[in-house]
């Protein structure tokens, strides 16, 4: 014989205080990421929070790019999550970078993919990995580092994304070396006519954009 259902009065449920407050930024977070398994996504959003770390949140919703290389489904504002809850240390592991990949609900043969374009075996060097991940979502080295300019300033959105000339010329050197049409020559000669640019160690979008255009005319 089934038991009869129990009856509560609002006094006797206890609702955690802090429930309320929980729940509003959570469906704000997905509401922003719009992630494609929402309850794969969710377990890695409370897991993060449990622990306190970076939460697998983007600063604002954003549509998917048409201009991708491959469908890797990524997006800037995905790298910009991993580049949260990666950047905290100089290497990254494949197993901790496959989780967070995981709760962003990307592919994990698209990751072991963009792997292969600079095989390492259990970490990598984070900054090459978020270049690697920029040079899917267009169709040039030179759109690879804007997007890498924009992922890693701490410019406002919007601003001149700039970032130390020392870090753009170590990446530009590191995508210009995995790319068999462009020549060590060629990659020196291009950060050279970028030198007088540079205010302050650093170097913005407009910057390099500028001397591109004015390379490609010569």
């Amino acid at each position: 014989m089934p038991l009869p259902d129990t009856m509560f009065c609002a006094q006797q449920i206890h609702i955690p205080h802090e429930l309320p407050d929980i729940l509003k930024q959570f469906t704000k977070a997905a509401i922003r990421t719009q992630p494609a398994d929402l309850l794969q996504w969710s377990a890695g959003y409370f897991l993060a929070l449990s622990q306190g770390d970076p939460l697998p949140v983007k600063d604002r919703v954003e549509m998917p790019m048409a201009t991708q290389k491959t469908d890797t489904g990524l997006t800037q504002g995905l790298l910009k999550v991993l580049h949260k809850q990666c950047s905290h240390k100089p290497d990254v592991t494949l197993a901790d970078l496959e989780q967070k990949w995981r709760t962003l609900c990307l592919p994990v043969q698209k990751l072991r993919a963009l792997l292969q374009l600079d095989p390492c075996e259990d970490r990598i060097e984070w900054l090459k990995f978020l270049a690697l991940g920029c040079s899917t979502l267009g169709g040039s080295l030179n759109t690879a580092m804007k997007h890498f300019c924009e992922v890693l300033t701490t410019d406002p959105e919007g601003g001149p994304a700039r970032i130390p000339f020392e870090t753009f010329c170590y990446i530009y050197r590191y995508l210009s070396r995995l790319d068999s049409d462009v020549s060590a020559l060629d990659t020196e000669s291009y950060l050279s006519t970028l030198k007088d640019s540079v205010k302050n160690g650093m170097i913005g979008l407009s910057d390099f954009f500028v001397a591109q255009r004015n390379t490609l005319k010569l």
